[in-house]
């Protein structure tokens, strides 16, 4: 009577990525084409297509040895205030007694 082994997948951990993108990059730099699309489309296809061919040429080498979902965190970061406290917001009075 042996043991019972069988074979499993060794990247169960690894990131969904599409063209070396994650998907979190793929939705900006489809956003940024559409949103190209609509305000250039009548005027020239170069300025449609070189502002998300930019872009994904900065995410592709400016996030070389970030980590995963590297724009989401970064986005997160830039919209939240700046101002941290270890405190409590202090009462009207202004004073605390101590009991």
């Amino acid at each position: 009577m042996g043991l019972e082994t069988s074979t499993v997948n060794k990247s169960l951990d690894k990131r969904l990525k599409l063209l070396g993108y994650e998907i979190p990059d793929l939705l900006v730099i489809f956003l940024v084409l559409s949103l190209s699309n609509f305000l250039f489309s009548e005027i020239s296809l170069l300025l449609v297509v070189a502002p998300a061919a930019i872009l994904a040429g900065i995410l592709r080498f400016g996030k070389v040895g970030k980590p995963d979902n590297y724009l989401v965190h970064w986005i997160r970061y830039q919209v939240r205030p700046r101002i941290y406290s270890a405190f409590p917001e202090p009462t009207k009075g202004g004073r605390i007694h101590a009991r």
